[in-house]
């Protein structure tokens, strides 16, 4: 098998010396211990609601809608010849599925995968405990304090694919973070590809948006890491999307069959919007999500048994007085929890929830609603949570603030997923034998030795005495974000890229960009 040299897939790139508390933050978060991990193992159990009885009962209710109501599949003709000699009831585009088929069909997917990232330090595996976090995708705005909102661009693009890959406490470095308007419809998705091979070391997501992209996507990747290899190993995710309800149309599944057949993994996401897409009660989207899900998922297989496969999951809500999406509210969030359930007994790798909120500004709205979300995600047994920074304005906006501030929070989470360690150190009783009664802790040996990692210490949190916060001009969290995101990016230093590797994907995106004129629609 073929695999990247260490050069062409990048050593950890050199930090820069800090002194005092952002030297100690540093050591804690890349320590072998610390928050700087590929990515997490969690160690705490998975909060499972729903009793046997009824997790049953939804899933009858999702292959009853399966079998009667069915799905359709429009626009691709082989998906419907895949499905008829499969054994479902295809009627035009219309398919039907008899109880148990896709359940079947979904045997050959892999419980857990690993998607190999250029540095092999960053690869992550998906599935079983462990748990990915990935930036936020697809707003077409983006917004700081300085500038407010406006359209996104490459520089903006370029920028998060910086800050991710600079952030401990993210794994992943995304797909579409935000749209670069000022390139062309059909060819900004070489320039996106090209940003995380070139400015991240981290797994990627590629092109959905037709099939032609996808396979420019998984080329490029080709590019990166050899053509057997890519073909024996996940090196790029594909997020794609049913057209709710009980739609998939021809440019997803395209897309979606394009990643399965080169051995690469799509993120099967219906998007659930309750009232509108889907029905308002938790337990009638749940279902309708069950099997828009399997159907997609199912579809993969029948391309390539055995290609990786992830089950996704995006129910939201809306007002039903206005008709405005919302987004970080309780609802989805309890429905992520039956979902998880349900992706376990499937036997697949899940992608759930996110930072979601639809709060206007990085303010205390958008922090709640995304701590709602987010801890679902956490608590349903997500494996790969896409969108767990800068998501804000009901995912139209991508924010410089926000981003820094929901990193932070996955820091947090790192330490909460990681449970009570027990051991001699951790139960302490050398410091009670020390102290004794009526004593301080403050100065012991087991503190002095425990210090610089006892506690999760926020990059962006304020813990200083009011008077001391006062005096410093009463700065409030995001305009400390503000602050941060700026130095992330002035201390961004990129990892190394072999230069071969670069020339060649120059040439090929120079090569595919003449070979069409610009489509902006």
């Amino acid at each position: 098998m073929q695999t990247p040299t260490a050069e062409a897939q990048g050593e950890p790139a050199r930090r820069r010396e800090r002194g005092g508390r952002n030297a100690r933050r540093e050591q804690r978060a890349h320590g072998q211990d610390g928050l700087g991990r590929p990515y997490i193992l969690r160690n705490i159990p998975t909060y499972d609601i729903l009793s046997e009885e009824n997790l049953a009962r939804i899933e009858q209710t999702a292959d009853r809608i399966l079998a009667e109501i069915g799905i359709e599949f429009r626009d691709d003709p082989a998906a419907l010849d895949l499905w008829k000699r499969a054994g479902a009831k295809v009627e035009g585009v219309l398919v039907k599925f008899d109880p148990g088929m896709l359940r079947e069909l979904l045997k050959t997917a892999p419980a857990q995968f690993t998607q190999h990232a250029r540095n092999p330090e960053r690869s992550v595996v998906i599935g079983g405990n462990s748990v990915v976090f990935s930036p936020a995708y697809g707003s077409p705005f983006v917004m700081d304090l300085d500038k407010g909102r406006r359209y996104g661009t490459i520089e903006d693009f370029r920028n998060f694919v910086k800050l991710a890959q600079s952030s401990p406490w993210l794994h992943h470095s995304g797909g579409t973070i935000c749209e670069p308007v000022d390139v062309p419809v059909n060819k900004r998705h070489l320039d996106m590809v090209y940003s995380h091979i070139r400015y991240s070391d981290r797994g990627f997501m590629g092109s959905v948006t037709s099939e032609s992209r996808a396979e420019d996507s998984i080329d490029m990747a080709r590019i990166v890491f050899g053509e057997q290899f890519v073909d024996d190993n996940c090196v790029i995710l594909g997020n794609v999307n049913v057209n709710s309800p009980l739609v998939w149309d021809g440019t997803m599944t395209l897309a979606l069959r394009a990643y399965a057949r080169a051995n690469q993994a799509a993120v099967v996401v219906p998007f659930i919007l309750g009232g509108a897409m889907g029905p308002v009660t938790n337990a009638g989207a749940i279902a309708q999500s069950l099997a828009e899900t399997m159907a997609g998922c199912a579809l993969t297989q029948l391309e390539r048994p055995g290609a990786p496969v992830i089950f996704g999951n995006f129910l939201s809500s809306m007002s039903l007085r206005s008709g405005s999406p919302t987004f970080g509210t309780p609802e989805p969030a309890i429905g992520s929890m039956v979902i998880g359930q349900l992706a376990r007994r499937l036997n697949l790798p899940l992608r759930c929830s996110g930072n979601f909120t639809t709060s206007k500004l990085p303010d205390a709205q958008a922090m709640n609603e995304g701590t709602m979300s987010m801890l679902a995600a956490v608590q349903c047994g997500a494996n790969f949570i896409l969108h767990s920074a800068g998501f804000l304005d009901g995912l139209l906006a991508m924010s410089y603030e926000k981003f820094v501030m929901d990193a932070d929070f996955c820091g947090a989470l790192h330490t909460y997923l990681d449970g009570v360690r027990l051991d001699d150190n951790q139960l302490a009783l050398d410091a009670f034998r020390e102290v004794g009664p009526g004593n301080h802790f403050f100065g012991c040996a087991h503190t002095m030795a425990n210090y610089e990692t006892a506690f999760w210490d926020s990059g962006v949190a304020d813990n200083e005495p009011f008077e001391k916060w006062e005096a410093a001009g009463s700065v409030d969290a995001a305009s400390r974000a503000n602050k941060r995101w700026k130095t992330m990016l002035a201390e961004y230093e990129a990892p190394p890229l072999d230069p071969g590797i670069d020339e060649a994907l120059r040439d090929f995106m120079v090569r595919k960009k003449a070979s069409m004129d610009d489509a902006w629609y």
